[in-house]
């Protein structure tokens, strides 16, 4: 096995946890939002388009890097 696909498996293994990290924060935000009455909705469906950009949940691409923090 050489380093590019050591380097593949990794982007596999990514892509996979950021999918189900993307559907974690989605469900965490949709029961926020229920608890919440709706009070942020806003906050919390940009979180969820945030996170899914993040991690390309939608695609098969390359994660991006995160936002540095502020």
């Amino acid at each position: 096995m050489g380093f590019d696909d050591l380097i593949d498996k990794a982007k596999d293994f990514m892509g996979d946890a950021g999918e189900k990290l993307s559907e974690a924060v989605d469900k965490a935000t949709d029961f926020i939002d229920d608890k919440t009455g709706g009070k942020f909705s806003d906050k919390l469906e940009a979180l969820d388009e945030k996170t899914a950009k993040l991690f390309h949940a939608d695609d098969d691409d390359e994660p991006q890097e995160p936002p540095a923090a502020a």
